[in-house]
């Protein structure tokens, strides 16, 4: 059984992640209005089509991240989960404020949210085959 001490960390990171990811939610909203984007479009206004385009890469990006973040956090280390996954949450911020700017002000959050996943996807790859290894060896 898990010590609940133990993944308090990534548990705080994950719960930060959910918040970002209901503000850029809630920002489709809020452009939908200012916008007048009535539901189900999901076309108009420039501004507007940025603003969903932050939320829907955020959605494909949370899918890779929580799972990263959780295997990394079992494997190797939950501190070092959350610190990584820390910059994760800030990349994301990056990209959604870059992107609301304009579509080219978006490449430095999704480089650091892009390199944070792949720490986590490498580093849980590797906690979960050195153990496997020493098992067939």
């Amino acid at each position: 059984m898990l010590e609940t001490q133990r993944i308090l960390w990534p548990s705080l990171i994950t719960v930060v992640s959910l918040f970002m990811y209901f503000v850029v939610t809630i920002n489709v909203g809020r452009a939908r209005a200012k916008y007048n984007i009535a539901p189900p479009q999901m076309t108009g206004d420039p501004n507007f089509e940025r603003v969903l385009r932050v939320q829907q890469n955020t959605v494909e990006q949370i899918i890779l991240f929580l799972p990263s973040l959780w295997l990394f956090s079992l494997f190797i280390s939950p501190l070092w989960g959350a610190g990584i996954g820390t910059v994760w949450v800030v990349g994301r911020i990056l990209f959604a404020w870059g992107y609301y700017q304009a579509a080219e002000k978006r490449a430095l959050g999704f480089g650091i949210s892009s390199l944070a996943i792949i720490a986590l996807l490498i580093g849980a790859l590797v906690g979960i085959l050195l153990p496997l290894w020493k098992t067939i060896s």
